[in-house]
């Protein structure tokens, strides 16, 4: 077997892989998912640059850069989207279109404060429109919660 073809095996079977996972256990491909792919990526790389050029990091002793504390964040960005499986298998079990939905704009609320505290850890000038539509965000994502639970 030649290089080609173990690469193209490799990628057909990653490409499946994903197709599945963000289809069947994700509900599919959403502009909310993607945000908060998006939002993971850069409060990674953002915590990696603290920890690696900054050597603030609050995850290890000495600020600089650990490999079991990136694994962490890792692991930590990975069940955020085992519990954005199960809200979606709600909204399935329950027949409602809304579950998924409000965990998806908890978790990118969550990723923009992490990004907006390491955007200062950093020393950056955070403009007052992105701190108001995390505000915006965080209220919506409050009125999902409450009115799930008036429905319940």
């Amino acid at each position: 077997m030649n290089w080609n073809t173990l690469k193209m095996i490799i990628l057909t079977t990653c490409g499946t892989g994903g197709s599945f996972i963000i289809n069947a256990l994700l509900g599919g491909w959403t502009e909310d998912l993607a945000t908060l792919l998006i939002f993971m990526g850069i409060d990674f790389a953002m915590g990696l640059m603290i920890a690696a050029i900054w050597q603030q990091s609050e995850k290890s002793e000495s600020g600089a850069l650990n490999s079991i504390s990136a694994w962490k964040g890792l692991c930590r960005k990975g069940c955020s989207l085992l519990v954005i499986m199960v809200a979606y298998r709600l909204d399935v079990t329950l027949q409602v279109n809304y579950i998924k939905t409000a965990v998806i704009i908890a978790f990118i609320v969550n990723e923009g404060i992490s990004i907006v505290e390491n955007y200062g850890i950093m020393g950056g000038p955070m403009p007052s429109i992105l701190r108001t539509a995390l505000e915006i965000l965080q209220e919506k994502s409050d009125k999902a919660e409450a009115d799930r639970g008036n429905r319940i």
